[in-house]
């Protein structure tokens, strides 16, 4: 087997201790190599670098063990050449599990080249990957407060929610704030409606005749105060994204417009701002949305040498269940689950834009392969569709609701045909100039 790296390291990380072991190979093929533990405090993890470097390691290999190998990373980060692998990649034999022998057998993967690296981003990526993720948190949590005051009003037998779309809409935001003062006048209450909810008032005044006690009040107002609490944090953390796209957009002050990457094609000169732009015309895509996917996945796409290889990073390309000429049904690998939670909510919102192209693959495979199948399928096209763009700089382009009955036009008109001959109807069909815009 070809020796990839004579002098290298492997790290098996844990939360207190971390086991380090170097391996050199020399010209004569005699491996030299060491293990050692360490404590997973910064003077400690920089004794093990200081370790590290004394044996002149060049390659560091890392399992990446929940979020205990960030510290490690972010020491060994611009000192070695740092390679994140997946621990179920590198299982050992069953019945030798040790940490000694994890990180021997680590390093001796990687000596060899057979360990994969994972993706990491550049620093700036990862901290809009903190923020971003943070304000999903917050989201939830906002929709989780919501809840619990709908069901506090549900206890004193207020039924907002029954004529209110949005009850912490204006109009339902000024009725639960009266609600709150000590409002009874249910009369009172629903004339504090806005635009067309005073259509409704009516039955809003219905809805709002309750068994309100003191103790509801107390409850609803704990609970407007943590939405609004939750709001002003919503802001300030899409605040400060903003910015640090912005940032990132700056191109370095050490850049050249005319280098080429490796391949010798030009980079794609898309800058953070843009590249929100490009994604946010895109049918079921808001800028909040495009934020999100561009910080797990970046702008760059050279790390995923094909649409496909980004589809199944995110976790959504089919699994490999085979044996002899059987092929099992086999569910989507695991992935990046923010961008597959974040991309299923993009499609379930572009199926429903009448006239789409995603509206028209969904209800193409609903019948057959039921939901969830064919909003994965959606969710695929419309990555793979990120990908090319990105990649190529080019705007979204829609192919319509109509794309796979132009693409098999013959079937479709055999098809109808047929269908009115056995309601007991002679067709006889002539083509129709269709107008320009409609061709």
């Amino acid at each position: 087997m070809r020796l990839m790296y004579a002098k290298c390291a492997a790290i098996d990380v844990h939360k207190k201790t971390v086991v380090a072991c170097p391996r050199q190979t020399g010209k004569d093929g005699v491996v030299n190599s060491k293990v050692k533990t360490f404590g997973t405090t910064t003077p400690e993890l920089l004794e093990m670098l200081d370790w590290l470097t004394e044996w002149e390691v060049t390659t560091v290999a890392i399992e990446s063990t929940a979020e205990y190998w960030k510290p490690v990373f972010n020491l060994l980060e611009g000192q070695f050449e740092v390679i994140l692998v997946n621990a179920k990649h590198v299982k050992q034999v069953p019945g030798r599990k040790t940490d000694v022998k994890d990180t021997e057998w680590l390093a001796e993967l990687l000596s060899y080249g057979l360990l994969k690296a994972s993706y990491i981003p550049a620093k700036p990526q990862r901290d809009l990957r903190d923020l971003t993720r943070h304000r999903v948190k917050l989201v939830q949590e906002r929709a989780r407060i919501v809840n619990r005051l709908q069901k506090v009003l549900e206890h004193a037998n207020i039924k907002l929610a029954s004529v209110a779309t949005d009850i912490m809409g204006v109009s339902g935001r000024q009725m639960l704030a009266a609600l709150v003062g000590g409002e009874t006048d249910a009369a009172v209450m629903a004339d504090l409606a806005k635009g067309r909810m005073r259509n409704k008032i009516e039955v809003l005044e219905k809805a709002l005749t309750g068994v309100v006690r003191p103790h509801h009040r107390f409850m609803l107002a704990q609970h407007l105060a943590h939405i609004d609490f939750l709001d002003e944090q919503i802001e300030r953390v899409s605040g400060q994204i903003e910015e640090h796209i912005d940032k990132m957009s700056q191109p370095p002050e050490d850049s050249d417009p005319a280098t080429s990457d490796e391949s010798g094609e030009s980079p794609c000169t898309l800058s953070w701002v843009q590249s929100v732009d490009l994604l946010d015309s895109v049918p079921g895509v808001n800028k909040r949305a495009a934020e999100i996917v561009l910080a797990e996945m970046g702008i760059e796409m050279r790390q995923f040498a094909t649409a496909n290889h980004l589809t199944a990073w995110a976790g959504l390309a089919p699994g490999n269940n085979q044996s002899g000429s059987k092929r099992r049904k086999a569910k989507t690998r695991e992935g990046n689950r923010t961008l597959r939670q974040i991309m299923v909510q993009i499609a379930w919102s572009a199926v429903r834009k009448k006239g789409s192209y995603a509206q028209a693959l969904y209800r193409r495979l609903v019948g057959r392969r039921g939901k969830k199948r064919a909003i994965v399928a959606v969710v695929r096209t419309l990555l793979e569709s990120f990908w090319y763009m990105l990649t190529r700089g080019e705007p979204y382009k829609e192919l319509g609701g109509d794309y796979f009955d132009k693409r098999r036009k013959d079937v479709k008109v055999n098809v109808l045909t047929k269908q009115l001959e056995k309601l007991g109807y002679a067709v006889q069909l002539e083509p129709v100039k269709l107008q320009p815009e409609l061709a």
